[in-house]
């Protein structure tokens, strides 16, 4: 059951209610008793994953985790790249007018 929650226009009271979907919104403050109440909008209720691991531990099945590291690992190169080899450094040039002949 939600909880929800609520003022009163009249004095200014907010608290919260514990109902169920059902059930009608208050009308009378529990402060000030005048038909006031106007029930707030909320963000809602999160859902809170807690413990290790959601998919990881607690819903996939064993044929599920054999797929799936079967696929990851034909994703994988079979072969590792060659190493890069560096490129010599060209010769220096020579001025064939200064060489004096």
């Amino acid at each position: 059951m939600p909880t929800y929650d609520y003022v009163c226009d009249a004095c200014g009271h907010k608290f919260e209610e514990f109902q169920s979907f059902s059930a009608e919104p208050l009308k009378d403050c529990p402060s000030c008793s005048k038909p006031s109440l106007r029930r707030l909008f909320g963000t809602g209720a999160a859902i809170l994953f807690k413990g290790s691991g959601f998919y990881e531990t607690d819903y996939r099945s064993d044929s599920y985790k054999t797929a799936a590291k079967t696929d990851s690992d034909t994703a994988k190169p079979t072969s590792t790249p060659a190493p890069a080899t560096p490129t010599p450094a060209p010769a220096p040039k020579t001025d064939s007018a200064s060489s004096g002949s």
